[in-house]
This record gives C-alpha cells, structure tokens and sequence, in this order.
C-alpha cells in the first residue's frame, strides 16, 4: 500500500465514520432523471429527436434502466447512446441492475463490472465508495457514484437520506415518515398511494426497502 493510498484510506476512514448512520444513499448527479425531466430538458439531450421526447414522456415511469435502454436503442446507434447516457440516466440499483444495465454506464467496461458486482450486496452508498475507491481517482468515483443508488430502508432511513430520492420534497418525506413503522410494502403503497397516482407510488417505491 503505497502513501496516497493510506492518505485517501485515512480520509476515507473519516468519510465513513460521518455516513455510517446511513442506511442507504442516490448518488448525487448532475445526469437529468428520464422519469422527470421536462420536455424541454429532453430536448437538450443529444440525439434525442422530438419523436424520441414524446416517447419517453408517454412511457414514464421507467423502473428500470433497461426500460428506457429499450426505447432507444432501435433508433440510436452505441456511440449516440453513449452521448445521450454521459446526459440522462435513471439511477441503477446496485444490488440488482443486470450486467448489461451496468455496462450502459458511459465507460465502464467488463472490468469494473466486475468490481460492481464482487462487493453485492451493498447496504448503503458509503460501502460502494469504500470499496470502488480502490480502483479508480476521486473524480471517477463521483462520477460513477452519480450512475447509481442503494435501496433505503423505509423504517430507519434518515430524513437527509431520503431527501436523495429524486422528486421527493418536505411534503412527501412528512408522508413517508407518517406511517412509520411500515410493516409491508403493501402499506407504504396503500399509504402513499393516498397522496399520488400508482405511478409515481411505483417511481418512488423503486428507492426503498423492507428489512
């Protein structure tokens, strides 16, 4: 172990002991989510025709990465997806994206998805970044980061974690913590279902979890 590395270990050890109390994080991201995007920012997104937009807004929710992967990939070529993926993504659950989810990650190759998948499963953000820190500079491993999520846990997660949730407020956290302690998710969707169409109950559920 070479002297930058204990550095970044040591710094890291301090990260770690800060975000230890969470459950679980979204990778912060400047990528714009498909699921709520305006129009207009589709639009910016390269190769995304007018035809393409619509699509994509008509088709909303996407659960999956692959979802969305299906609607472009007739039309766009790999290197179009690539540009249009460095622009708009829909988070990857780490414990549960396929391997060729992962790979539409723009740059990551058969190496790193096995570096992904070698640590499964992950109980929180902090875990993905101990361990893939390993392997690539801090820039990559934010950038990274931004491509992916572990599920919360909808009992114990705390307010800063599920403000990580994309789209989610003050007003839909009171409502996620109203009902606490969930016993199922049968509940957490009863519950919410009160307050927003099954859609978004079925976006939103895609970030948590029972334990």
């Amino acid at each position: 172990m070479n002297a930058r590395t204990l550095a970044r270990g040591f710094a890291l050890t301090g990260l770690v002991a800060l975000t230890s109390s969470a459950s679980a994080q979204v990778g912060k991201t400047s990528l714009l989510d498909p699921n709520l995007a305006t129009e207009q920012q589709l639009g910016t997104v390269p190769n995304l025709t007018p035809a393409l937009v619509k699509t994509i807004v008509d088709k909303r929710p996407f659960l999956r990465m692959a979802e969305l992967h299906a609607v472009l990939s007739p039309t766009l070529n790999a290197d179009q997806l690539k540009a249009t993926y460095g622009k708009l993504f829909l988070h990857l659950d780490l414990n549960t994206a396929s391997k060729e989810e992962i790979l539409l990650i723009p740059g990551v190759g058969n190496r790193m998805l096995h570096e992904f998948e070698e640590y499964r499963p992950y109980k929180n953000l902090a875990q993905f970044h101990r361990e893939i820190d390993k392997y690539v500079d801090d820039a990559e491993l934010a950038r990274l980061e931004s491509y992916v999520y572990v599920p919360m846990n909808l009992n114990t997660a705390t307010d800063a974690d599920l403000l990580t949730i994309p789209g989610l407020g003050q007003k839909m956290l009171h409502e996620f913590k109203e009902y606490r302690p969930y016993k199922d998710i049968a509940q957490f969707r009863r519950e919410i279902g009160k307050y927003v169409n099954t859609k978004e109950v079925a976006r939103l559920e895609r970030y948590v979890t029972l334990k």
